[in-house]
């Protein structure tokens, strides 16, 4: 993969949290493992890895629950239990105000959990949580058991990315997963109140979740739903309605960090490198609308700023404010980039097909 050029900028990427410093050694200045490596080890023990894990509860949870905290307030229930389900491809096709954007806590179990993972942890330091959480947590849906995960494929996608990193038994999970694609290819969590038809926010949780368990547990039975759900997007070009070629919805050109649920190019771009690497095979030319969008982006020192973050609590900060030059998207924009430029040295950036 081609490496940074601008040693400015890399020496600025570089000074960051381990959990972000070592997928920026890896992935932007392709250091040895054994460097890489060595700064992954330490988010157990330092920065942003060492904060989380002091706050989890005896009982193996964060915040008392496992979607929500413990009593969380009666909006940001409503408010999140609305926005979860959301369907891209119906409710999302036309903007809405900013101001009515999706808001929700980040501090139960789940999310915390997410963010442990994708900073690259190690679950041996969590060592017993995956028991404690089949013994004390439920989910706020039905009181179900944590690891059996409940009817949202998002969350399911998260229940099964973090069951197959700590060793849980999620195979109902898997099942449910296998059961419930729809026959678009992708997944909506809007399918227990009648949708049929897939969400882009659900599928691309879906399919990451799907890869995450690949990756960690070498299981690919659930391989063909993936490659199907990918289906479902690129057919899109991740950006656009089938039907007409228009736009999904403003939500496709946000871009701020953490991604949490919802769908963006972006987010959507970093899945598809990742399976595209798992796989063995290059960067769809489907992706291409997608790439250039992220590369417009760009500012003139190279850098990604934050959008609007999510609304909702958290236990501490991890990127920047809106408006600033933020470490995680250059990190997350700036692979993507190198990874797609590498399989096009000489070629121009494709036309624009119709969808």
């Amino acid at each position: 993969m081609t490496t940074a050029t601008d040693p400015a900028l890399l020496e600025w990427l570089l000074d960051s949290d381990p959990a972000l410093r070592w997928q920026v050694e890896r992935d932007v200045a392709g250091a040895p493992p054994e460097v890489w490596r060595a700064t992954r080890d330490r988010t157990a023990t330092e920065g942003f890895g060492a904060r989380l894990l002091a706050l989890q509860d005896p009982d193996g949870q964060w915040a008392g629950g496992a979607y929500f905290p413990a009593e969380p307030s009666p909006d940001d229930a409503a408010d999140a239990a609305d926005a979860d389900r959301a369907d891209a491809d119906d409710a999302e096709a036309v903007e809405e105000p900013r101001d009515e954007w999706p808001s929700q806590p980040y501090t139960a179990t789940t999310w915390s959990l997410n963010s442990l993972r994708e900073w690259g942890v190690d679950a041996g330091a969590l060592a017993g949580t995956a028991q404690k959480l089949a013994e004390n947590s439920r989910w706020e849906y039905e009181d179900l058991p944590y690891w059996g995960g409940e009817v949202d494929a998002c969350i399911n996608g998260f229940t099964l990315a973090n069951g197959g990193w700590l060793g849980a038994d999620v195979s109902g999970v898997v099942r449910w997963f296998a059961e419930h694609r729809m026959a678009d290819g992708g997944w909506n969590c809007d399918w227990i109140e009648g949708s049929t038809r897939s969400s882009f926010h659900s599928t691309l949780n879906a399919i990451e979740g799907i890869l995450s368990y690949e990756i960690a547990t070498g299981d690919d039975g659930l391989r063909e739903a993936r490659h199907a759900g990918e289906e479902y997007l690129l057919e899109r070009r991740l950006l656009n309605r089938l039907s007409t070629g228009e736009r999904v919805g403003h939500f496709v050109g946000h871009q701020t960090y953490p991604f949490r649920w919802v769908y963006s190019a972006l987010h959507a771009l970093d899945h598809f490198r990742a399976a595209a690497l798992h796989d063995g095979v290059p960067p769809d030319p489907r992706l291409a609308d997608a790439v250039a969008l992220v590369r417009s982006r760009r500012q003139p020192d190279g850098t990604w700023t934050q959008d609007r973050p999510w609304g909702g609590a958290v236990w501490f900060a991890t990127d920047v404010p809106e408006g600033e030059p933020s470490k995680w998207l250059t990190l997350v924009a700036a692979r993507a980039l190198a990874w797609w430029d590498d399989a096009h040295p000489e070629s121009p950036e494709p036309a624009r097909e119709s969808a």
